[in-house]
């Protein structure tokens, strides 16, 4: 089960990126994060009351408080590591970050994965670098891209560990992601006022009609969000951590293939290549 539900949370969050991409081509993306949050924020307070999952208050919910605080900050970090580098060289890097802090946790906790899974997990990453497109030559990559593209990758990998601490049943879960989309509802919002005071437009060309026409794919993305996250607390703390990290952090695949299914984007050899990999360490992981 464990590998049912890091598949279906990289398959989420391959789709929230994927969806997140075309809006932030008409909508300034503080904008999409936003509203995404406060639609998933409605949707998750009134799955709380309905299930009465504030009676899972505790010292736990600390946990979904700090992945509420880092998430916004890392992706924060990561939009300017893109505006600022390579893609090629910033996409996989982050994506990294989301396997290697979840899997120190889990080695740290002595999880000792199998021969087979060793071998799935080194398959996997590398199909999760290829799978981004990384560039070959191309300008060097500045000081200060590589430090944002660091710090973006651990707080991507400190919200997987954070939030699969924060609960460790149902209803607690779903409180757990309430309190997270709350705390990224108020770090978003304070760093689109920052930005709007420096000058940035909030709203797109055509003002609140561009946000209303978009409430649909924007509470996708949200929902979708917040689903990836629930399913990968579910597999981590009913496996090992170190597969559910692996199994979870192939959403880059999953992106470049809607692209391409969508958008009719080509696919490059290296991207390619990358998806067969992760494939095949998926099914390492699997039977491993």
């Amino acid at each position: 089960m464990t590998a049912v539900f890091a598949l279906t949370t990289s398959f989420l969050w391959g789709l929230a990126d994927f969806g997140g991409g075309l809006l932030t081509r008409r909508i300034p993306a503080l904008t999409v994060v936003l509203v995404s949050q406060l639609l998933a924020v409605g949707a998750l307070g009134a799955i709380v009351v309905a299930t009465g999952a504030w009676s899972e208050t505790g010292p736990q919910l600390w946990y979904a408080v700090a992945a509420g605080v880092v998430g916004p900050a890392a992706m924060l970090a990561f939009y300017r590591a893109l505006a600022l580098g390579p893609m090629g060289v910033v996409s996989p890097l982050g994506a990294l970050g989301g396997v290697a802090v979840p899997l120190g946790v889990g080695l740290v906790l002595g999880e000792r994965p199998g021969i087979l899974q060793v071998a799935g997990i080194a398959v996997a990453i590398a199909g999760v670098v290829l799978a981004s497109g990384p560039s070959k030559g191309g300008a060097p990559v500045q000081r200060q891209t590589l430090i944002l593209t660091l710090v973006a990758a651990f707080g991507f990998g400190s919200v997987m560990a954070l939030i699969a601490e924060a609960s460790h049943n149902l209803t607690g879960l779903f409180l757990a992601l309430f309190v997270q989309r709350v705390c990224n509802v108020v770090v978003g919002g304070g760093a689109l006022y920052i930005s709007v005071r420096r000058g940035a437009p909030a709203l797109p060309e055509d003002g609140w009609n561009g946000i209303r026409s978009s409430l649909l794919p924007l509470a996708f993305i949200g929902l979708a969000d917040v689903a990836a996250n629930g399913t990968y607390s579910i597999a981590a703390n009913n496996g090992p951590v170190t597969v559910a990290a692996v199994l979870a952090s192939l959403y880059p695949v999953v992106t470049a293939l809607a692209a391409r299914g969508v958008l009719s984007e080509r696919l490059r050899t290296v991207q390619a290549a990358g998806a067969g990999l992760a494939l095949m360490g998926t099914v390492l992981l699997a039977t491993g």
